[in-house]
């Protein structure tokens, strides 16, 4: 991730017209990697989680006039991302539920098996198997919690839940 001082100049190259495209290439290559970590850890699929990465950058991209600095620039982003993400389960639950009768922490583990990234460890898949069950942002808050390592502060700014109801 990129240090609070680093954000501030790329905010600043990120709202001048000469240098946006390159500046939204940094940010790409220092916020990508840990945001299609996050997404796959929702989605629990490679080409789900290119997807939704794809559709958050471009959203991101046409939307940073609408960056207010209210929060930090991967506070913006984690919340951009996870809400893709929420849409895209949602829209493939709807498409998906006439055609399988399996469990989601099924489908889950199956993808991730599947998963050309995933390493295969069984304590890993059995945690993951176990977070698919959770609903889809209780897993997120844990993730985001445990995964990683954001302080309650800014899992309430993603999730636009309190900070008393993301501990309980």
């Amino acid at each position: 991730m990129v240090p609070p001082t680093d954000e501030a100049t790329l905010l600043g190259e990120l709202n001048n017209p000469r240098q946006r495209d390159a500046a939204f290439c940094k940010l790409v290559s220092n916020y990508g990697p840990v945001l299609h970590r996050h997404l796959l850890r929702m989605l629990h699929s490679g080409a789900d989680t290119d997807d939704v990465l794809q559709n958050t950058l471009v959203k991101a991209y046409r939307n940073l006039s609408k960056f207010r600095g209210d929060s930090k620039l991967s506070t913006w982003l984690y919340r951009i991302a996870t809400n893709e993400a929420l849409s895209w389960l949602r829209s493939n639950q709807r498409r998906n539920a006439r055609f399988s009768s399996e469990e989601p922490g099924t489908i889950a583990g199956r993808h991730l098996e599947a998963d050309a990234y995933f390493d295969g460890d069984a304590a890993q898949a059995h945690l993951q198997r176990a977070l698919a069950t959770l609903p889809t942002k209780q897993s997120a808050v844990f993730s985001f919690r445990y995964f990683d390592d954001l302080p309650y502060r800014e899992i309430s700014e993603i999730t636009g839940t309190s900070e008393g109801a993301l501990k309980a």
